[in-house]
């Protein structure tokens, strides 16, 4: 199948085809059609799989001939859960459409108002928004919603776990009610197919990845003392050569630190986190994205944001609790078919969420001992279906509380 042949034309072919896109995603090739059919749509598809672009092709298909638009009004509204992503998608709309006269815009909070209030003046063909800050505008009438055709909810399940249904709910309150609906989401959760249940009537479900399946990614472990973890990531970094890495952490401050640790060993990082300005985390990111930093160490907030098409390397200093945050931290590699690298350093208070990711990939992950790196606390042997005891002071009170009695 090729994109021509999903109903795209030439203007856009020729962009994915200058991109370097060969063939449609499995994701591609099930959603173009419909939409293009005008439905709506409810997709599960996971990161690195061609997500945007399946959503995005197809509203650059429907708008290539559309006439000039009125102030302040919008054709489609992309919401995203992050800046970055919403950056991104942004990026991607403008190179797929580079060969057409459209128009897009990312919106999004934490820079000023005024510039992108001036920007809608003359309207936008395609939005990507995060709910807030979309809200914030709508509630100074910086943009109006009438000639909106087209709704799509980007990573919906992430937007729900950051608290965004209220927001979610007033916007969809302003849309027009005849318009069509495109939801996607790493997973079909109970949560998401209730927002869909509310937002989307009779739509067509995809389903380009089986529930537990993730990109053709090489994942394993390496058991280590949590005290040693910066010394062996430096030693990793060193000894393997490595020309980059996305390294996540669990905290602002936990980045700050391991930076410090890793250039008083010679390597250049930066950190990656909600504290950095709008300004500074764009820098940084298309620093990593030329090539100019190798080595970013970044909070969950990057998870989501980062599209490289050839990075090969993803390493969780930290384990993340939950176990869906852990796939899309690996997303970041594997992209668009190609192979990618996670590493995971796991130490023993890493096991509880190891057990839950584990559980979630149905499978046990592999473990490499580093030499000179062996742990002295041992965490313990995996087996899927295990739940670890709990732990800390809850669990000490109650056993204090049997031995009173």
């Amino acid at each position: 199948m090729s994109f021509s042949a999903l109903g795209l034309c030439d203007p856009i072919v020729k962009a994915v085809t200058e991109l370097g896109y060969k063939a449609p995603t499995p994701i591609q090739d099930q959603a173009i059609p419909v939409i293009l059919g005008g439905q709506n749509v409810l997709a599960a598809a996971q990161t690195g799989t061609g997500k945007t672009a399946s959503f995005v092709l197809p509203l650059l298909q429907k708008f290539s001939n559309k006439h000039t638009l009125r102030a302040k009004r919008i054709r489609a509204l992309i919401l995203t859960p992050t800046r970055e992503l919403a950056v991104q998608v942004e990026a991607n709309i403008a190179e797929y459409g580079k060969h057409l006269h459209l128009t897009s815009m990312a919106m999004y909070g934490g820079v000023d108002l005024e510039p992108q209030k001036q920007r809608l003046i003359e309207g936008v063909d395609i939005l990507v928004a995060t709910p807030g800050r979309l809200l914030d505008m709508a509630h100074q009438r910086a943009l109006h919603f009438d000639e909106l055709e087209v709704l799509v909810l980007d990573e919906a399940d992430r937007m729900l776990d950051m608290g965004f249904v209220n927001d979610i709910n007033k916007i969809i309150d302003r849309l027009p009610d005849d318009r069509q609906n495109l939801l996607f989401s790493a997973t079909l959760s109970e949560k998401v197919r209730f927002l869909a249940k509310t937002a989307i009537n009779y739509a067509v479900e995809i389903s380009a990845t089986p529930e537990h399946e993730t990109p053709e990614i090489d994942q394993w472990l390496i058991p280590v003392d949590k005290d040693v973890k910066s010394a062996l990531l430096s030693h990793l970094i060193i000894e393997n050569k490595w020309q980059q890495a996305l390294v996540f952490i669990e905290t602002k401050r936990g980045a700050a630190k391991l930076v410090s640790q890793l250039e008083k060993r010679g390597i250049a990082a930066e950190s990656f986190h909600s504290g950095r300005s709008q300004a500074m985390r764009e820098q940084l990111l298309a620093d990593f994205k030329a090539g100019k930093l190798s080595y970013l160490i970044a909070t969950g907030v990057a998870a989501r944001g980062i599209d490289i098409n050839e990075l090969a390397l993803v390493i969780n200093y930290d384990l993340p609790s939950e176990a869906d945050d852990y796939i899309h931290r690996i997303g970041r590699t594997g992209r668009a078919g190609l192979t990618g690298e996670a590493i995971s350093l796991l130490s023993r208070d890493d096991f509880r969420s190891l057990c839950a990711i584990e559980q979630r990939l149905e499978k046990i992950l592999p473990r490499k001992v580093e030499v000179g790196f062996e742990p002295k606390v041992e965490v313990p042997v995996s087996k899927l279906g295990y739940v670890p005891k709990k732990s800390g002071s809850g669990s000490r009170r109650r056993n204090s509380h049997r031995v009173s009695k």
